[in-house]
C-alpha cells in the first residue's frame, strides 16, 4: 500500500532532532511519499524543504519527498520584488512540484492588511502559472476569528475573497492547486471543486466539533481527493495535543475511508493516484 503525506512541514523545529526516525516511522506506516512544504518562516527559509527533498533523494530508508516553495499570508508584507523572484527561482525546479502554501489569512490581528494580502497572493498565483505547477492553497476561516480581529479586518472573509480571486485571475488561465487542510463548508467545498481544486484532508477531520469538514470529505470526488497531516500541526484523534508527524497520515486515511465507506487500501489507490497525477509524478 502506498500513501501520501500531501502537506507537512518537515523543516520546522520540531523535527530538527529526530528527523530520520520520524521519516522511518512513516515508511512503516506505508506513507512512502511526502510534499515538504516550503514557507520556512519567512521567504529567506522558503528553501530548506527543497534542500530536504535533495538530501533524502535516493534514500531507502526515508519515502521520496518532493517540495514547494511559497509566502505564507502571514508573511505576505514579506513578499518584495527580491522574495519573489526568489521564489520564481525555487518554483522552477525540478524536486519542487507546487507554489505554496499561498493564500489569505484574516484570522489573525497581526497579519498583513487585507490588501497586502492579496497582492502577495496575485504575485505567487502568476507565478505558479508561469512555471506551470499547481498552487497549495491556506485559508483560515474568518468565522472563528475573535471580536477584535473582526473589528480590525472588518466584514470581509477570506474564503470567500480567495475563491474570487481565484476564480478572477487563476482557474481561467488553466491553474489548478488543492485547498490544503480544507475547513470550510459543504458549500464552500463544491466551490472550490468548481474551480477545479481538490481538497486535502487532515486530522482535523477527525474532530467531532467539525461535522462540515467531515461532510465534504464525503461529497469530495474519488479523482480530487488528498488526504495529509500538515504536522507537526493538527493530530488526528486519539493523538490530538501531541506533535503530528507523516506517519499519522495513516490514521486519517483510515477516518476519511470510513467516512466514505471504502477499505483503507481502496482510499489509498485513489489519493495516491491523484497526487501523482496533479503533480506530474511518475513513480
Amino acid at each position: 500500500m502506498h500513501l501520501v503525506d500531501s502537506h507537512a512541514h518537515l523543516d520546522f523545529p520540531s523535527y530538527a532532532d529526530d528527523l530520520d526516525a520520524v521519516l522511518a516511522r512513516a515508511m512503516e506506516a506505508d506513507v512512502r511519499t511526502i510534499l515538504a512544504v516550503g514557507i520556512g518562516n519567512g521567504p529567506d527559509t522558503m528553501h530548506r524543504a527543497h534542500d530536504l527533498a535533495v538530501h533524502y533523494a535516493g534514500s531507502a530508508a526515508a519515502p521520496h519527498i518532493v517540495a514547494s516553495a511559497g509566502i505564507h499570508p502571514q508573511e505576505a508584507d514579506e513578499a518584495t520584488p527580491e522574495a519573489l523572484h526568489t521564489l520564481r527561482t525555487l518554483a522552477a525546479k525540478r524536486l519542487v512540484v507546487a507554489v505554496g502554501e499561498i493564500g489569505l489569512d484574516y484570522y489573525h490581528f497581526d497579519n498583513p492588511d487585507i490588501a497586502v494580502q492579496q497582492a502577495a497572493f496575485l504575485a505567487q498565483m502568476a507565478i505558479a502559472l508561469e512555471v506551470r505547477k499547481p498552487v497549495l492553497i491556506h485559508c483560515r476561516t474568518s468565522e472563528l476569528a475573535t471580536p477584535e480581529v473582526k473589528a480590525r479586518f472588518g466584514p470581509a472573509d477570506a474564503q470567500a475573497d480567495l475563491q474570487r480571486l481565484i476564480g478572477e485571475r487563476f482557474t481561467p488561465r488553466g491553474g489548478t492547486g488543492v485547498m490544503h487542510c480544507f475547513s470550510g463548508t459543504a458549500e464552500e467545498a463544491r466551490r472550490a471543486l468548481d474551480l477545479g481544486f481538490y481538497l486535502s484532508f487532515a486530522g482535523n477531520v477527525t474532530y467531532s466539533r467539525f461535522p462540515s469538514i467531515r461532510e465534504a470529505a464525503q461529497l469530495a470526488p474519488d479523482d480530487r481527493i488528498l488526504v495529509e497531516t500538515d504536522a507537526p500541526f493538527l493530530a488526528p484523534q486519539p493523538f490530538r495535543g501531541e506533535r503530528n508527524e507523516p506517519a499519522r497520515t495513516r490514521t486519517t486515511a483510515e477516518f476519511v475511508a470510513r467516512l466514505r465507506g471504502v477499505s483503507l487500501e481502496q482510499l489509498a489507490e485513489k489519493t495516491t493516484a491523484n497526487f501523482h497525477r496533479l503533480f506530474g509524478i511518475h513513480p
